[in-house]
């Protein structure tokens, strides 16, 4: 049963969701899980008992947004960050659990900190990702000095750091070429450096993981054009890869007897949680072999599950999952009957999944004949066409799938079209087609959203007078080329914490968003006259449409400096713009009281023009 009235947007986005991007962590004697809420409208950290006896717990209080919680392996501490303005300028902090206090271990640092920690095994070390010295790279930090000492110096920014259970090493995932990850694993012995590498070279790896006994390591890894399970042996330094079938096989984790990996298993709109039960040995004779292990697959339902870990005891997995029905929650996966229980429940009391829609799964041709994966959500009306909206994911490095969304279900809700492409650069089709827009940002990537206006005329669904882009982060910079490449076609568009111009952008962002750049777009000297083509802000006098910039004044990857040259130039060839900037918000807006207040403008500046007067 669908809606029958329109969705409420703020009491939409007032619906609270488990941070996905950062994890959660378990308890070391397996009890309780600490994972981000913003159950009261702020990110803060909540406990759960795994036996659901006693509701979560809210254990901070004080300003700004928390993520990222980490147990020491003692149980007495929990590390976790802190973003007090959206700047992504992290502070560590320690939360001592006894006596309830919390610290500042990173107080008044300039640089960026990742939210990426990794506790030593003997709990007095904690290894981060820093940029003080430019790059980042690995530092160990002294719970007892709170000093900082510089670890690698990899000439690749290190992403994330996974120290091994005997704690002799770390596992540290460096972005690499293209849109690739290498993995090193570093000594803490002294010991030679070595890489996970395939045929003498370093290996596509990312989402490290390492064995109970510390001799080998999961990752995922590229494997005949998808992302597939490896397990790299530190002895023999060969890989034995577990998986090679349809789909992406990400974020591993190993059960502490060896003997289970769960993961996740990503295809198209949907993930599952894949599970592997392990030989006795893993071990392979040469480089490069294949163990032909058949995992079982597990699903709430069709949706996304992230992060999943194992209890210490490996009885049970937990995840988090959503889907456009069910906002993001705690679930735990029983291994002894294949069965899920939900841990937390965001939805308000009296409000049933049954409110909400599903999208469907389709495609359509681009100008070039590819055909393009997108999800379509159908209004409930009667009189088609409709207004319709194009919704264009950021990343590019991402994908919408069946996950929860709240502002597709108040468009849909009101009568629009939503059709959201999953364009050339997406994830879960595989390599080829993730890097399909690899030098290339800006064209055919626009081009598979554009073609998204045929689809939805020819097949009835869009009044061609009354169709909308709109996107954030690099989904609003495909809003603005959409709105200066295909002037004709649009009735507004609205760009959401976008970038217009790849120079400006890239002089002003920090050094890993830098050299994502130049992986991806070239040099910008050498490849001047792509980058200019493709930068929306050289080309604003052909705009014909309306246009809304929302940005926020602390965002370290789109600045907002970008927003406010377009406003002025735009006011000045005499367009219509409508522009906010929010001056405590970065990227991803953190404050709810914003959230709702951006969103609500986004709608009623495209209302203005997809509504019948």
């Amino acid at each position: 049963m669908m809606a029958e009235k329109i969705l409420d947007l703020e009491n939409l986005l007032r619906i609270p969701w488990v941070d996905t991007e950062n994890g959660f962590d378990i308890s070391p004697d397996g009890g309780r899980i600490c994972f981000s809420w913003n159950h009261s409208g702020q990110w803060e950290l909540y406990e759960l008992l795994i036996d659901g006896s006693t509701p979560p717990k809210q254990i901070t209080r004080h300003p700004g947004a928390k993520f990222a919680p980490r147990y020491s392996p003692d149980g007495n501490s929990l590390a976790y960050v802190i973003d007090l303005d959206g700047g992504e300028n992290y502070d560590v902090m320690l939360y001592d659990i006894a006596n309830q206090v919390h610290i500042n271990l990173t107080p008044d640092t300039p640089e960026a900190i990742q939210p990426n920690l990794s506790w030593s095994p003997d709990s007095k070390h904690l290894a981060l990702i820093s940029n003080r010295q430019g790059e980042f790279d690995v530092y160990l930090l002294s719970i007892e000095g709170h000093t900082l000492q510089r670890l690698t110096n990899l000439s690749k920014p290190a992403f994330t750091v996974e120290w091994s259970p005997n704690g002799r090493w770390l596992a540290v995932t460096v972005e690499a070429k293209g849109q690739e990850f290498n993995t090193y694993l570093v000594s803490l012995e002294g010991d030679k450096l070595r890489s996970i590498d395939v045929s003498g070279h370093p290996a596509n790896a990312r989402d490290a993981c390492w064995s109970p006994d510390s001799k080998q390591v999961v990752f995922s890894g590229d494997f005949e054009g998808e992302y597939n399970l490896g397990v790299y042996s530190l002895e023999t330094g060969h890989i034995v890869w577990l998986t090679n079938d349809v789909g992406e096989k990400l974020m591993p984790d190993w059960s502490s007897d060896g003997r289970h990996i769960v993961y996740i298993h990503s295809h198209r709109e949907q993930t599952w949680l894949g599970m592997i039960e392990l030989p006795s040995k893993t071990g392979a004779s040469g480089n490069n072999e294949h163990s032909c292990l058949t995992p079982i697959l597990y699903q709430v339902e069709p949706g996304v599950h992230h992060h999943p870990r194992f209890t210490p005891d490996g009885s049970v997995a937990i995840c988090v999952f959503d889907n456009p029905r069910h906002p993001d929650d705690l679930w735990l996966l029983s291994l002894k009957d294949g069965q899920f229980r939900q841990l937390t429940d965001s939805l308000p009391t009296g409000r049933m999944p049954t409110d909400f829609y599903m999208p469907e799964s389709v495609q359509y041709p681009t100008t070039d004949g590819v055909m393009v994966p997108a999800l379509l959500f159908r209004p409930d009306r009667e009189e088609m066409p409709a207004p319709a909206v194009i919704l264009i994911h950021g990343g590019p490095s991402w994908a919408f799938q069946f996950l929860w969304y709240p502002i597709m279900q108040h468009m849909t809700s009101r009568g629009w079209v939503v059709l959201a492409p999953n364009y050339r650069g997406s994830t879960g089709y595989g390599k080829e087609w993730q890097l399909a827009n690899r030098y290339d940002l800006g064209g055919v990537d626009r081009q598979d959203v554009t073609a998204g206006i045929y689809y939805l005329i020819t097949n009835g669904l869009a009044n061609p007078a009354r169709v909308a882009v709109s996107g954030r982060s690099h989904g609003g910079f495909l809003t603005m080329s959409c709105m200066t490449q295909n002037p004709d076609r649009w009735a507004a568009g609205s760009a959401v914490v976008p970038f217009l111009n790849w120079f400006t952008s890239h002089a002003n962002s920090r050094g890993d968003l830098q050299h994502w750049d130049r992986e991806n777009m070239g040099d910008p000297v050498t490849n001047y006259d792509l980058w200019y083509e493709r930068s929306p802000y050289f080309f604003l006098d052909r705009i014909q449409a309306p246009v809304q910039l929302i940005c926020g004044e602390n965002d370290p990857r789109c600045p907002a400096s970008e927003s406010l040259a377009a406003r002025d130039k735009l006011q000045s060839l005499g367009k219509t713009v409508d522009f906010a900037l929010y001056t405590d918000e970065g990227h991803a807006f953190l404050k709810i009281e914003n959230v709702i207040d951006a969103e609500q403008r986004r709608i009623a500046f495209l209302a203005r023009y997809l509504d019948p007067s």
